[in-house]
């Protein structure tokens, strides 16, 4: 019997649980294997020969060389693991960052120096009648790749 989870009416978010663990447990096992620098030079020296030695989805390996951490993350990745993608690729977590809502770095910093992003729309489902999800960015219209 499937658990009721409430907390993932929340638009524009993906919550990572138990259930997303186990969907991006290669991807994220993949993430993790670039903390040793021989194995950041076999995959830069040749991506999908690298991605191609991990059992993950097609889906998984493509959102990967794509570097869109959007579908990254549906695909089951975490984002403390991505950022070892990034990282491999000289890019700061804020880059990563910017690149996930559409913005510029520089827009991305500036953004979180004031406060961050507005909480207006950012509710569950329902709640106050207040969500938007239309507010909330969406994978298909960011630019991948950091």
């Amino acid at each position: 019997m499937p658990l009721n989870k409430p907390y993932l009416d929340v638009p524009g978010t993906t919550i990572f649980d138990a259930d997303e663990s186990r969907k991006g447990y290669w991807l994220n096992q993949f993430c993790m294997s670039l903390m040793k620098a021989e194995n950041r030079e076999r995959f830069k020296a040749d991506e999908r020969r690298y991605l191609d030695e991990w059992p993950m989805t097609e889906a998984q390996k493509e959102a990967v060389l794509a570097r869109d951490l959007n579908r990254c993350i549906a695909q089951g990745g975490n984002i403390y693991f991505l950022a070892k993608l990034g990282a491999t690729h000289g890019k700061s977590f804020q880059q990563m960052a910017g690149s996930m809502t559409g913005m510029t770095e520089d827009e991305y910093r500036d953004m979180m120096i004031k406060g961050g992003r507005s909480a207006e729309g950012n509710r569950v489902v329902g709640e106050d009648g207040s969500a938007q999800v239309h507010r909330q960015p969406q994978g298909s219209a960011l630019k991948p790749g950091f």
